[in-house]
């Protein structure tokens, strides 16, 4: 439908979430924020998470360098391939499913200066769908 979308913090994630549903076909793609066991956890718990039963404090903080792919509509927006970023964050993206984003038109367009981390998400051939 080409409608536009413009989805920040916890819409990023749910915009992946939606894709991987409606795209991808995986129909219990969830966060295991919303639902620890989901079969599919395209959002997970940062990796140092994982092992910290006291929540409070442990979450990613603060601005951080980003890098922008050229040739996106991050970059065109941004109109630069790095920025800094405010961070408050204990989950990301599972890189497991990235392929089968990219294979199938969402393409990951900026990530942490370590590429670890993605930080936004469009679909090139889409009117605006950014995250």
């Amino acid at each position: 439908k080409n409608i536009p979308y413009l989805g920040i913090c916890f819409g990023f994630q749910l915009a992946a979430i939606a894709f991987a549903r409606n795209v991808l076909n995986l129909e219990d793609a969830n966060s295991t924020e919303i639902k620890a066991d989901a079969k599919n956890p395209i959002v997970d718990l940062l990796p140092e998470q994982k092992d910290i039963s006291d929540m409070g404090g442990s979450l990613r903080l603060g601005a951080n360098e980003v890098i922008i792919q050229s040739q996106t509509n991050a970059e065109k927006i941004y109109n630069s391939t790095k920025i800094n970023k405010r961070h408050r964050h204990r989950y990301e993206i599972n890189k497991q499913y990235i392929p089968e984003f990219e294979k199938n038109g969402l393409i990951f367009s900026a990530s942490s200066d370590d590429g670890k981390r993605m930080e936004m998400l469009e679909i090139p051939e889409h009117k605006f769908y950014i995250g």
